[in-house]
């Protein structure tokens, strides 16, 4: 018996220690499991709330922070997108719209405010009423992004003075059928009008009277600005801009990406806000569409310690005539209000008053000048001054377009592309990087961002198809024929020196300040000036 038990001892032992490695070795095998699971459960989980509306906003939208509503009304984040708040609360019928322009972020993740659909029926309730006046001859291509661009904003009402390509039918009628925009042609009549403005009999704009090119334009501008007063006083408006289709509006400092929450922060007292200018730097010769391929801008001298500005003047101007391709002076907003009057296409002025203004510190507009090498012979083409140095000074008013149109007309293409490279693309990676960590130079994503989101959502051509689906044909071929022969009578220049004699002879000193033309910033022959105050 005891032999027995002593061989069968270690048999017993041996299946002890088999079923205790059995059991380690489940365990083990049950905790890879469990650590394989996890994971995979949690990206399904992530997957599913993205796929619902309720993941992480994408990165173009990174930067623009949702703002939380509380009940008091307070904001509790950072910078918004007006009528961000809105965008989760779409009706589902607009969700259902045939339209791919009815809701672009489809998502309750922070997005832009599209208003329903393409239209952007802007809450007539809101204030300030803001608008926006110019003269165009640009395309769609640059007018469409131009505009819904500012309508993000919070611009409601634009006022279009067309000619040329702007005024062809097959793009103001597209114009016209946005809303909140009205298209003013540059027929006989506008004309007949004009030429009885108060402006001929006064002094301020004198100086660009019956001047080629440039100038002439100025003058035009002008007119079309004292126009639009009256337009904006009677639609209501509380604020007019004056904006070329080459600019943007960039509200920084503003408590959201908005013109209208800018200009509500602004004192009751103050009558005109300037927003010094930043210029487009382009980095490639082959730029399409600056306003989704350039980010990077040059800052103003009003928005630039002194010491900098000069210090560095000389690599921020690379051998051009000036610190700045072209102005420097930047562009303002008035407050539609009694005895309002232009001064030249950059200010406002105030017949009965010296208008109180503001400079913003942070706030800018975006000018997007010579951003194509097209813009090269575009300018050419629209003004047929000779190119002599003599004979460009009384078609431009700054020294890089005149030399720009001497280049474009004298050179073959291949110079003219030389010329570009070394004048206005940025190609030295070593300077950029200098400037730009000097502060000369900066990065500007927000109007890409936009525009580029409204692109690929397809608001713009929904608007163009919505006009041809709208117009039978015929109508549409009627419209044109219209339109055509209405215009035919039209005049292409102001009134000519010997029309207005009479009106030279009797002008008289009311308003007795110049015009302010597009000025270039300060040259190192300001330096000493600024240094000594």
């Amino acid at each position: 018996m005891k032999s027995t038990h002593h061989h069968r001892a270690p048999l017993i032992s041996a299946s002890s220690s088999s079923s205790s490695s059995s059991q380690n070795h489940s365990f083990v095998s049950r905790l890879l499991l469990l650590l394989t699971l996890l994971p995979v459960s949690l990206a399904c989980l992530a997957f599913i709330l993205q796929w619902r509306g309720g993941g992480l906003a994408d990165p173009a939208s990174a930067s623009v922070r949702s703002s939380t509503s509380v009940p008091g009304g307070s904001d509790l984040n950072h910078e918004v997108f007006p009528g961000m708040e809105t965008v989760s609360s779409v009706s589902p019928k607009s969700h259902q719209s045939s339209s791919d322009c009815s809701n672009l972020a489809r998502s309750s993740s922070p997005s832009f405010p599209y208003y329903g659909d393409w239209k952007f029926g802007v809450d007539t309730s809101l204030k300030p009423k803001i608008c926006i006046t110019t003269s165009t001859s640009a395309g769609l291509d640059q007018i469409l992004p131009w505009m819904f661009y500012h309508k993000v904003l919070g611009v409601s009402t634009f006022f279009l003075f067309v000619e040329g390509k702007a005024a062809t039918p097959s793009i103001s009628k597209v114009l016209e059928s946005i809303p909140g925009v009205k298209v003013i042609y540059r027929t006989k009549e506008l004309e007949e009008k004009q030429a009885k403005s108060r402006i001929w009999n006064e002094t301020w704009l004198s100086s660009f009277f019956y001047k080629p090119c440039n100038y002439e334009l100025f003058v035009k501008q002008s007119l079309n600005m004292e126009m639009a007063i009256v337009m904006a006083r009677d639609a209501g408006m509380d604020w007019i801009l004056h904006l070329d289709t080459d600019e943007l509006i960039y509200p920084a400092g503003a408590r959201e990406y908005s013109l209208r929450r800018l200009l509500l922060d602004v004192p009751p007292n103050v009558d005109m806000v300037i927003f010094p200018n930043y210029e487009s730097s382009v980095e490639r010769d082959d730029i399409k569409d600056p306003f989704t391929e350039v980010s990077m801008f040059k800052k103003n001298y009003d928005h630039l310690p002194k010491d900098t500005y000069f210090g560095m003047y000389k690599e921020a101007t690379r051998n051009n005539p000036n610190y700045f391709l072209t102005y420097g002076n930047g562009k303002s907003v008035a407050r539609v209000q009694d005895h309002l009057r232009p001064n030249g296409a950059h200010r406002w002025h105030n017949y009965m008053k010296t208008p109180n203004e503001i400079k913003l510190e942070e706030a800018a507009v975006l000018h997007y000048t010579y951003a194509k090498f097209s813009d090269l012979t575009s300018r050419r083409d629209r003004c047929g001054c000779k190119p002599t140095k003599e004979d460009v000074k009384r078609c431009f008013m700054l020294d890089f377009d005149r030399s720009a149109f001497i280049i474009a007309s004298t050179a073959t293409e291949e110079e003219m592309l030389s010329w570009y490279r070394e004048h206005v693309v940025w190609g030295d990676k070593e300077v950029k990087t200098k400037l730009i960590r000097k502060g000369i130079l900066t990065r500007i994503y927000s109007p890409m961002v936009v525009i580029q989101a409204l692109k690929e959502s397809g608001v713009f051509s929904s608007v163009v198809s919505s006009v041809s689906t709208n117009l039978s044909k015929k109508k549409f071929l009627s419209s044109i024929h219209k339109n055509n022969s209405s215009r035919s009578t039209a005049s292409e220049t102001l009134p000519s020196k010997e029309n207005k004699s009479e009106g030279i002879s009797a002008r008289h000193l009311l308003g007795d300040e110049s015009a302010i033309p597009p000025l270039s910033p300060p040259g190192m022959e300001h330096a000493r000036f600024v240094t000594e105050d």
